[in-house]
């Protein structure tokens, strides 16, 4: 058989198919596992805020180049106060955030820690139904309902 065989045709016709933003929400959730199994064995025997520092520091640099490399630099005026305050906070949010996820993946094991980061999905739910007016439907509450059991059953084993 050749190098593109029927079924993945179909693949490759799927995906080119899918809204850009629904690959690009898979490509994060794989590139978030890395982050949880990478993460563990990284943070063994080190402070869980120092390895959270190492990895803000790199996620910069990183970030730093990529914006120069696609010429974004320039856009910094763009940016109204009002999107920079909330940028600001969504900074903070997410600085918590990993600092809290370190100290639980060094103290827990990577799938209770991630299932349990996952409820995230369950907290913007709500919180978008509250402050942004998205719809909050039988569907949506029914995938809530089922992940918060999805991350309870990889808890508590």
């Amino acid at each position: 058989m050749g190098l593109f065989t029927k079924p993945k045709l179909r693949l490759i016709k799927l995906i080119t198919k899918m809204p850009l933003w629904i690959i690009f929400a898979i490509l994060s959730a794989i590139a978030a596992a890395g982050v949880a199994i990478l993460g563990k064995i990284g943070i063994q025997n080190i402070d869980s805020t120092l390895a959270t520092t190492v990895r803000a520091i790199i996620m910069a640099g990183i970030l730093t180049i990529v914006s120069f490399a696609l010429g974004k630099f320039h856009l910094l005026g763009t940016i109204s106060q009002k999107a920079l305050t909330f940028i600001a906070l969504s900074g903070l949010a997410g600085a918590l955030s990993w600092l809290f996820y370190f100290i639980a993946l060094k103290n827990g094991p990577a799938t209770g820690v991630a299932a349990l980061d996952r409820l995230s999905v369950v907290f913007v739910l709500v919180l978008a139904a509250v402050f942004l007016s998205e719809s909050l439907t039988w569907k949506t509450g029914l995938g809530g309902l089922l992940i918060t059991g999805g991350a309870l059953l990889m808890t508590f084993k």
